[in-house]
């Protein structure tokens, strides 16, 4: 009997060793998966700061202040392709903040992607830049999917200091647009793209998807962010400061 016990007490603690080993290895193919995603967003957060500060730094040219003050959401998406022959496509990352009381929300990452039938040839790169203006654009968001021009209206932002933005236009649009090619901004009516989240992204630098990270109950503050995303939402503070 008491061979039996030390037989199955010894098969305990080599099934404990195994689970042990099997969990370390779990850890050690994860955390450089983490590291390397959480570099990646760190660039992408980056990028997308620094598109909205060349933007922003021709006040002439740059988005009206009244409609970055209203705006509910804001996303960049640098460097976005589009390319083909006959039919074409555009394919790109990026991230996007919602106000919050004090401040800005971490920058929630997400995936633009969209047809377009024409006479393409080549590819370029274009930065989008979409004001969310109200609340009904922002529930969109928080959807697996969200069609710019179907479940939200979109229409071209204006640009310039001197700009009326009280159009009728604007102030029933869901979202504001823009684009910037070649060195021009300009305001672009944006339809038949879908933005969707990024959760792979999402979940490595937060551990959480992308409807908690733009949630309104999540109290973000920027020592609660991971140190490289910061550089976001501090930007868009720095343009459209929040009281």
């Amino acid at each position: 009997m008491s061979r039996v016990i030390k037989l199955n007490r010894a098969g305990t603690l080599i099934s404990a060793s195994l689970l042990l080993i099997v969990s370390a290895a779990t850890v050690v193919q994860t955390q450089p998966k983490n590291a390397k995603r959480l570099a990646e967003a760190t660039k992408e957060a980056q990028k997308a700061a620094d598109v909205f500060t060349e933007i922003m730094n021709v006040p002439d040219r740059a988005i009206p202040q009244k409609l970055l003050d209203n705006a509910r959401a804001i996303a960049v998406f640098p460097g976005v392709i589009k390319a083909g022959f006959i039919v074409g496509g555009r394919a790109g990352d990026g991230v996007i903040s919602r106000r919050v009381r004090g401040g800005w929300s971490a920058p929630a990452f997400f995936n633009l992607a969209g047809g377009s039938v024409g006479l393409q040839i080549g590819a370029s790169k274009t930065d989008f830049v979409l004001l969310f203006m109200n609340d009904e654009a922002l529930a969109g968001l928080l959807k697996d999917k969200f069609e710019i021009g179907g479940e939200g209206s979109v229409a071209a932002g204006p640009v310039g200091r001197s700009t009326s933005a009280t159009t009728d236009a604007l102030l029933k649009a869901q979202i504001i647009s823009y684009s910037r090619s070649k060195g021009l901004f300009a305001g672009l009516e944006l339809k038949g793209t879908v933005i969707s989240p990024d959760n792979d992204d999402n979940l490595a630098v937060y551990g959480m998807k992308a409807d908690q990270v733009l949630s309104s109950s999540q109290p973000w503050t920027p020592a609660k962010m991971p140190a490289g995303v910061r550089v976001f939402p501090r930007t868009l503070s720095r343009y459209s400061p929040v009281g």
